[in-house]
Order: structure tokens, then C-alpha cells, then sequence
């Protein structure tokens, strides 16, 4: 029964992630449970990482990385190797020592290593690296067989044999072995032999048979002539039997004038297409095919040979040849024609048939055959060679992949950048290192957009090369103020290749709480700016048309010897306007009021009025801010993430880096082309200076005033809030009668005393 491992684990991007730091661990990362792995799956395009590496690890070649072939990859690497530790090393080389010799595939394994360091002439070197197994066509350079079925001529034991297998590469091409010469396989040696003896058997039909070959020898080119012409003196006949039938065809089947006349006048040449799809000869009813004159001069060399070479033998009449006489020659080649449609073994033919039989009489095949099996049979050796490979790069790569796939250490270390991690963007005075290369943008923003991330998708392209390339970037930290589609900045590659990259999509999200708090200002602002700019253009159109019009009424009247007519101010626009600056004043006179009213929680109120402004966008900015994630930005690209990657704000803060003076920076703050500056600090001073004056004016600030410097004190009856104090009846300086049940009415004619002043709560 196993012993469960202890695992360790940390804590970064808001969920627990697995550490692998000793051989211990891998040997026991079957048993940890995939529900803890960060990603089950990665494709094995777009990625930093060695393509090669990928694709040895990618054991079903369907592009894609899984748990279970990482799992595979781990128990191959350590099973070679002496300590599993060693696969931690993250080293270029693979020392001889950590390979296990224990094991048959370890021993293997090992002599296969130094055989490459033999034929590299390092006989002596104590490692070995990937770039060393690379090598192959300087591994394979001295050695006659490599194991890979191909046989290249030079291989071949004697001058005999290699020039037959140059031979079989001139009919059926090439093969490139790993040492990269020219070679051939067994399919292509079989091949060879199999057209080549069927090659020689398809004439060995032919000879002494004189109804195939009723020339002999010249039977060859004779009918090579007479197929030449066939198609033509069989239409010849044609049509003089059809013009023997009815002679009104005569004109016809002998093509009529105006034909010529379509290229009479072009130069003409004996070749010229128009000739030659003419008859052969001029046609008449039973008329014979001349051999010697009156032939159509597009057919004429094709008709002496046949005449030399066919109608010489056989015809008694040279100049002439009947259609009987057709008839004869074409059943005479008949037995020659339909053995030349069988022909075999085309593949050999230009060798010609005598070095094919010269080939098939000697044991070429079997030698061949022999030398093929003897560079097969180190096939298991060269295996190992490429095994050799495969460990030295689980060594160097491995261990990488693993923090990449298993955990996110590279990411959230911050030491290494991830191997989604295509490079740096530079745009808008800040650099963001989360950038990923995407194929199709469109689809990839559907899916990232739920990331809760603000993403850049940029177009990149290398001048004076065709490359190009699409990233999309994630945007951390700063404002999204200046960020537009067609921006332009420069995307550094992991190569350190400068790239020119352009925005060509924008995937809107709050990018920190501090821009959560200005964007409802941001947004009055720019509704704002384009209210005043929509009525200062349509003011101004106003006053063009207004300008227009009465230049034009001017003109007129001058035409017609009057004086223009006087546009008179209308008095209720005037009142209008009175009203209604006004009810803005008492509108903004309540609101000072009310503010001050607040007296020494004025501060609290500016508070509590910005936070009812920038509230609502705060909390939404940091519910955002705090579900971002960096899941479905790689799921959109191929992966399969296992858990909630967040990206938090301290953690987005450090992938994305605003521009900053250097520490120690000197400034010089003076501009001179700065604009001219406006005394706001003085306006300021002025403004609390009178907002003082009016509260000191209006009593909000007696209740923190002492009472002999209260605005009733000091300003008395000129203050709102001065009450005139009451004296009683029949006192000095008071001339009404004493008090009474009932006041006696004034007199008539007589003046009524002006009231006493009332006392607050009378009012």
C-alpha cells in the first residue's frame, strides 16, 4: 500500500496552489488530485515553451497537453533517471552520471549518449545537451547505416550497386535519411524491380511474334508515323464518301472560301493551327489520298514520313493510297496497337530495355534488399539516440511546464514570466506583461470579456518582414482615459523582437477604484462638453443666419430706396429672462444656504455629497475589481483552467507599470510655453472670505460666537435676525394710554401708531 505524500501548498491569486520542490513530489503527483491542479489542458501553439518538447509530451498528436500525458511524461523522465531531484534542475545539460544504468532502457540510454558525443568528437564530455542530439547529420555522418530504412547511394558496398540505386532514385525520386543524403526504401527498391522485370516481360510478348511486330525492328517508328496521321486520313475518307453520296456537299467538306479568307491575310507558317485543322488533302467522291504533292503543307512532313517508312513496304502505287488500302495498313498494325496499350513497367522505360535486363540479370535486388535490412536492424539504437533526446529535454523542460501547468508559480512569483506570457506591451506611458498571442480575436473577446479584465487587442506586425502576429493585452493599472481603437505602441516579444502594435479592440472594464470614483464626474463632464458644443454650433449658426438675413434685408431695402426695418427687443423675453435668472439665483442662493446651515459639518457634507456621486461606480468598479480573473482569458485560447486565477488589485498593480520618474530624478518645473496661470488660490481666499462675511451676516455663526461679538450685537437692528425689545405701557417714552379692556380705535383723521416690533415666535 502506498504512503500518502505530504503535500505542501501556497496561497497566490486568492486560491491554494501545490508546490513541487523535490523529486519526492513528482514521483507522487499521480496521487494528488487533479480538482487541485490549476489547468487539466493547454494547447501546444502559442505558447513560450519548445514546440518540440510539447510535441513529445502531446503523445496522441491531437495539439493539445493533458493531465494524464504530463503524468506519463514525469514517470518516463524519472524512470531513467537516478533521483527524481534531478529533474528539478531546470539545466541545460543532462549529466551522464544521473542517468539510471540499473535499468536495461537506462543502459541503452547511456551508450546511445555517448555515442553521439563519440561522432560530435566529444568522446570525453561529461553531459550531454538538446542542441548535441540535434545533430543528427554530424551524429550520422561516418556511419554507413542510421537505422531509418533509408539507403543512401554511397552506402552501397560496390560501383555496381550504387549506380543501380542512383538509378532507381532517377525513376521513382528520393528519400531524405537523418544524415540528410539522398537515399532509397524498400517500397521504392520493390517498385523499381517490379516495373523493371514487368518492363522486360511486356517485350519478350512482342519478340517473334511478326503480327505485333510485322516490320521487325522498324515497326516501332513505323507506327509511331502512322498514328501520327490516322486521326487526319481517317477524316480524309470520310469525307470523300460523303461527298460521293451528295456532291452539294463537295463545298463544304472541302472547308469554304470565306474560311480562308479569316487568316489569308495573317503570315502564315506551315504549322499554323488554322492549316492544319483543314483536311489533309483536297477531298473528292472516291478520290485516293495522295502521298507525294497536293497535301495540306500543315501535314505534309508527317505524310512523307509515313509514305517512307510505311506506304514504301507495303504499297505497290508510292504516290497514292487508296481507302482499301487504309484498311489494310490499319489492320495490319492492329495486334501492334493493342499490345502497345499494355504496356508495363512505363516508371523504367527511359533506362531502356537493355539495362533493364542487364539490371535484372545480375543480383541487385537481393544485395540491395540486404544493405536496406542491415540499416534497419540499428533501428533500436537509433531509437534510444532519440530517446537520448526526449530525456535531455524532460530534463531542461520540464520542470518549467510543470509550474506552468500544475501550479501558476511562474505567473504569481512574478520572478519568471509564464509560458502564456508572449512579451511586453508599451502604449499610453505604461507597460503591461500580460499579454497573450490569440488567433482569432472576436472569439477570444467573447469569452475573455467575462474576465472582468479592460483588454487590448493589438495588432502587431515587423517592419521590412511579412510577420504578423495578434496579441491581446490586459490593461491593470492607470485610467482607460486614452485608450482608443487605432493607438499605437511597441510590443516586445520574449525574444526581445520589437514589434508595431496597433489597437484594434477594446474590452471595457474598470481598471481601479480610483477611476470608479471619477467616471460619474468624467461622464457630466463630457455630456457637458458635448451640450455646450452642440449649442455653440447651433448658436452659431443662429447668428450666421441671423447676419445673413439682415444683410440680405439691408440689400434689399437699399435696392428699393427704404430704410431696413428695426427689429424691436420684445419685453417679455426680457421678463422671461428676468424670471428666470432669478428662480437660478434663489435655486442657487437655497443651496448655499443649506450648505452653510451645516456649519462646522460642512466637510462631512462635501463627503457625504461625493460619496452619493461616485458611490454607486465605486462599488461597482470594486465588485469587478475583485471577481477579476485570469481563467477566462486562457480558456478562450485553448486551456482548460482549474481554478478561480484571480487578479487581484495589488497583484494587477505590479502587471502593469504606469510611467514614474526615476528616484534621485532632478525636475526643472519650469515651463516656459506653459499657460498663463489664473490666481485661483486668491479667488479661493476671496470666496471663504465672503462666505464668512455672509454667515457672520445671516447669525449662522453666533451660536459658536461670544455674545458680545454676535452679528445681533454688533450689527443690531441692521441684523436679520435683531429683535427690538418691548416696553411696557405707561412707561418713560411711551405715550399709549394704560392698559385697558379694549383698545380705543384711533380718532377719526387721526394717524394709527406703527406697530411694535414682534418678538420670533410672534412672527
Amino acid at each position: 500500500m502506498k504512503k500518502n505524500h505530504i503535500w505542501k501548498f501556497f496561497r497566490a491569486g486568492g486560491f491554494d496552489q501545490v508546490r513541487i520542490d523535490t523529486g519526492a513530489d513528482l514521483l507522487a503527483l499521480d496521487q494528488l488530485d487533479q480538482k487541485l491542479w490549476v489547468a487539466l489542458a493547454c494547447p501546444t501553439v502559442g505558447l513560450e515553451f519548445d514546440a518540440k518538447t510539447l510535441a513529445m509530451i502531446d503523445s496522441d498528436n491531437d495539439g493539445r497537453i493533458r493531465a494524464p500525458e504530463i503524468l506519463a511524461a514525469v514517470k518516463w523522465a524519472t524512470d531513467r533517471l537516478k533521483s527524481a531531484d534531478d529533474l528539478l534542475q531546470d539545466s541545460e545539460e543532462l549529466p551522464l552520471s544521473a542517468i539510471n544504468e540499473a535499468t536495461p532502457e537506462g543502459r541503452q540510454l547511456l551508450a546511445s549518449a555517448r555515442e553521439i558525443l563519440a561522432n560530435l568528437e566529444k568522446p570525453g564530455a561529461t553531459s550531454i545537451t538538446v542542441e548535441d542530439t540535434l545533430d543528427t547529420a554530424k551524429i550520422f555522418a561516418q556511419t554507413r547505416f542510421n537505422g531509418d530504412g533509408v539507403l543512401p547511394a554511397d552506402s552501397a558496398g560496390d560501383p555496381a550497386t550504387k549506380a543501380v540505386i542512383e538509378e532507381i532514385i532517377a525513376c521513382f525520386g528520393a528519400e531524405k535519411d537523418r544524415s540528410g543524403k539522398l537515399g532509397v526504401t524498400q517500397a521504392k527498391v520493390d517498385q523499381f524491380f517490379a516495373e523493371a522485370q514487368a518492363y522486360s516481360d511486356w517485350h519478350k510478348k512482342a519478340e517473334g511474334d511478326a503480327a505485333i511486330l510485322p516490320l521487325g525492328e522498324a515497326t516501332g517508328s513505323a507506327a509511331a508515323a502512322y498514328r501520327t496521321i490516322k486521326p487526319k486520313v481517317d477524316d480524309f475518307f470520310a469525307r470523300c464518301r460523303l461527298a460521293a453520296y451528295d456532291p452539294r456537299s463537295l463545298s463544304a467538306v472541302n472547308r469554304e472560301e470565306k474560311e480562308y479568307l479569316l487568316f489569308a491575310a495573317k503570315d502564315l507558317t506551315i504549322t499554323s493551327a488554322e492549316i492544319a485543322s483543314f483536311p489533309i488533302a483536297h477531298v473528292g467522291a472516291g478520290k485516293a489520298l495522295p502521298l507525294a504533292r497536293d497535301i495540306n503543307p500543315a501535314w505534309s512532313a508527317a505524310v512523307a514520313r509515313f509514305a517512307a517508312e510505311v506506304a514504301g513496304p507495303w504499297l505497290s502505287e508510292k504516290s497514292v493510297m487508296t481507302e482499301s488500302e487504309w484498311g489494310l495498313i490499319t489492320a495490319r498494325f492492329a495486334a501492334h496497337e493493342a499490345w502497345l496499350a499494355a504496356k508495363t513497367g512505363v516508371g523504367v522505360e527511359k533506362l531502356g530495355l537493355e539495362r533493364i535486363r542487364t539490371i535484372l540479370a545480375a543480383p541487385f535486388k537481393p544485395t540491395i534488399d540486404g544493405l536496406i535490412a542491415k540499416d534497419k536492424a540499428l533501428e533500436p539504437e537509433v531509437t534510444a539516440i532519440v530517446a537520448v533526446e526526449r530525456l535531455a529535454r524532460y530534463y531542461r523542460d520540464l520542470n518549467q511546464l510543470l509550474h506552468n501547468f500544475v501550479s501558476f508559480r511562474d505567473f504569481y512569483s512574478r520572478k519568471d514570466k509564464a509560458v502564456f506570457q508572449a512579451g511586453t506591451l508599451y502604449l499610453d506611458q505604461r507597460t503591461c506583461e500580460l499579454c497573450i498571442a490569440v488567433t482569432n480575436p472576436a472569439r477570444h473577446a467573447a469569452m475573455a470579456g467575462l474576465s472582468g479584465t479592460y483588454l487590448a487587442y493589438c495588432d502587431c506586425t515587423r517592419k521590412g518582414t511579412s510577420e504578423q502576429m495578434q496579441i491581446v493585452a490586459a490593461f491593470t493599472g492607470g485610467d482607460s482615459d486614452n485608450l482608443m481603437v487605432g493607438r499605437n505602441g511597441i510590443f516586445y516579444d520574449r525574444k526581445g523582437r520589437d514589434w508595431d502594435a496597433t489597437i484594434t479592440k477594446l474590452v471595457d472594464n474598470p481598471i481601479s477604484i480610483r477611476q470608479g470614483f471619477w467616471a460619474p464626474y468624467k461622464k457630466v463632464a463630457q455630456i457637458v462638453r458635448e451640450q455646450v458644443t452642440k449649442q455653440a454650433a447651433a448658436a452659431d449658426e443662429a447668428v450666421v443666419g441671423k447676419l445673413t438675413q439682415t444683410a440680405t434685408d439691408v440689400q434689399a431695402a437699399a435696392v428699393k430706396g427704404v430704410p431696413p426695418p428695426v427689429r424691436k427687443i420684445d419685453p417679455g423675453m426680457i421678463a422671461a429672462l428676468g424670471v428666470g435668472a432669478a428662480g437660478l439665483g434663489g435655486m442657487i442662493g437655497g443651496i448655499i444656504t443649506g450648505f452653510l446651515g451645516l456649519r462646522w459639518l460642512m466637510p462631512l457634507g462635501v463627503v457625504g455629497v461625493m460619496l452619493i456621486i461616485s458611490g454607486p461606480s465605486m462599488l461597482m468598479a470594486w465588485l469587478k475589481l475583485h471577481r477579476r480573473n485570469l481563467g477566462p482569458i486562457l480558456d478562450a485560447n485553448g486551456w482548460a483552467v482549474n481554478a478561480k486565477a484571480r487578479i487581484n488589485v495589488p497583484f494587477g498593480a505590479s502587471l502593469t507599470q504606469v510611467a514614474s520618474l526615476p528616484i534621485g530624478a532632478q525636475r526643472d518645473l519650469v515651463d516656459p510655453f506653459a499657460e498663463k496661470k489664473r490666481p485661483w488660490k486668491v479667488y479661493l481666499a476671496l470666496a471663504g472670505v465672503l462666505a464668512l462675511l455672509v454667515s457672520y451676516y445671516e447669525g449662522f455663526l453666533d451660536g459658536s460666537l461670544p455674545p458680545p461679538i454676535s452679528s445681533t450685537a454688533v450689527l443690531k437692528q441692521w441684523s436679520p435676525r435683531f429683535v427690538r425689545p418691548l416696553v411696557p405701557a405707561g412707561a418713560p417714552g411711551n405715550n399709549a394710554p394704560a392698559a385697558s379692556s379694549a383698545a380705543a380705535p384711533p380718532a377719526a383723521g387721526a394717524t394709527a401708531p406703527p406697530p411694535a416690533n414682534k418678538g420670533p415666535a410672534e412672527k
